[in-house]
């Protein structure tokens, strides 16, 4: 896919990208569900990120599986998905690769899970395979590697050998040192981070005295988790930068001048996603600000913000 001449363009782990934005996993289904509303369009975005998928089919949590919060969203959905022949046989043919950059999102219970989902994505059109061992809402895998830092190597050496394509590695917030985790997972194998998933949190129903989700916990997304976010990808940026690795800055963003911070914090691009359940159309609006800023700053291009944070000492 061909850019035009575009300031908001770049090039992430060698793909193409039209715009900063990244639609996030979970939050687009598989690639398809915002294409249904009129006036999106895949092509706003440099990618999209699509759901967790596991080796064999997922049923989820029980419910509930979602609950507003203040200023955000807690989700315990659980990894629903039809599993990884399914995605690849049935729903990538119906992607259009012309429209955007497509990411596969891999998500296991062991080791080996993870090597063989990345395995059989790695012989499929996909563009980059996001490793999922952040996730807070199932009870094997996920956020256990995601804490440790020498699972999370093991899973990223794992899938390096599984694949040539690029890998983003999904950190979790919920770890005592985020940076020396993505350090162990630059030596495993990968090539990008995203940077962060959801925190823990928890909701209670006062009249019954129970959890509101049917997990007893979920991941806390939206607005509320904005300024952790930033903090972890600031932190991370300082061990990427001396690799070149590149970075999705992802929580909380739902305006122009969000994304704006994450590119001045380290970010590469950014990622979208709780936002879009409240203004599927936002995408265009955050590409306008974007291109606003920087033609306001005289900044050729997108890439020109990342990581130029000042610091005052």
């Amino acid at each position: 896919m061909s850019l035009p001449d575009n300031p908001l363009s770049l090039e992430f782990c060698g793909m193409p990208f039209a715009s900063p934005l990244v639609l996030l996993s979970g939050c687009v289904g598989f690639g398809e569900e915002y294409t249904r509303v009129r006036g999106f369009s895949n092509r706003d975005v440099g990618a999209v990120c699509l759901k967790g998928t596991t080796l064999e089919a997922r049923a989820g949590n029980p419910p509930h599986r979602v609950y507003e919060t203040p200023a955000g969203m807690l989700n315990a959905i659980g990894l629903q998905n039809p599993g990884v022949d399914e995605v690849i046989g049935t729903i990538l043919p119906r992607l259009d690769f012309d429209e955007t950059r497509f990411i596969a999102n891999v998500s296991g219970s062991t080791v080996e899970e993870y090597h063989e989902v990345t395995r059989r994505f790695d012989d499929s059109p996909i563009d980059a395979i996001e490793i999922n061992i952040s996730c807070p809402n199932v009870k094997a895998g996920g956020v256990a590697f995601g804490n440790d830092p020498d699972m999370s190597a093991r899973v990223v050496e794992s899938c390096r050998r599984a694949t040539d394509k690029p890998l983003i590695t999904k950190l979790s917030p919920n770890q005592t040192d985020i940076a020396a985790n993505a350090r162990r997972c630059i030596e495993a194998g990968s090539d990008a981070f995203s940077v962060i998933n959801t925190l823990m949190g928890m909701a209670i129903d006062i009249e019954t005295r129970e959890p509101v989700i049917g997990n007893k916990q979920g991941g806390l997304s939206g607005p509320a988790i904005k300024p952790v976010a930033l903090l972890k990808v600031h932190q991370v940026y300082q061990v990427c930068r001396e690799h070149g690795i590149p970075i999705i800055g992802q929580g909380g963003l739902t305006t122009a001048e969000d994304a704006i911070e994450f590119l001045i914090a380290g970010a590469s691009a950014v990622g979208v996603g709780t936002a879009l359940f409240y203004d599927p159309l936002v995408c265009r609006r955050l590409n306008e600000g974007i291109r606003n800023y920087l033609e306001r700053h005289q900044l050729p291009s997108v890439e020109a913000l990342t990581g130029s944070l000042r610091l005052n000492h």
